[in-house]
């Protein structure tokens, strides 16, 4: 009576680690970093605001920034929030899509 969730269980512990290993969705960090378009503009490209520019930095000096945010060493408006709502490997993801955009004069 059981053996049926039983195999559906162990079926979806098998799967996981290996669809995990399969790397994420070639999507996936253009569309974590699209969160940020409303600050720091498409591509980390602002124009116009106090808010600094993402696109060509380097993903350590993003990640440096965030871990600065998170920790309250950095004061922020709304980026001590907004960087606990990340996980460690997203944010990872969203700063090496950055570092990878150029930015534009």
């Amino acid at each position: 009576m059981h053996e049926p969730r039983f195999l559906a269980a162990a079926v979806l512990a098998l799967a996981t680690p290996w669809a995990l290993a399969q790397g994420p969705d070639a999507n996936l960090a253009r569309n974590l970093a699209a969160t940020c378009a409303n600050c720091h503009g498409t591509n980390g490209n602002v124009r116009g605001k106090e808010v600094k520019p993402l696109a060509g930095v380097s993903a350590e000096k993003i990640l440096a920034q965030i871990a600065d945010y998170k920790s309250g060493a950095q004061p922020a408006t709304i980026m001590h929030q907004i960087s606990k709502g990340y996980s460690d490997d997203q944010l990872k993801l969203i700063a090496a899509w950055f570092a990878a955009q150029k930015p534009t004069p």
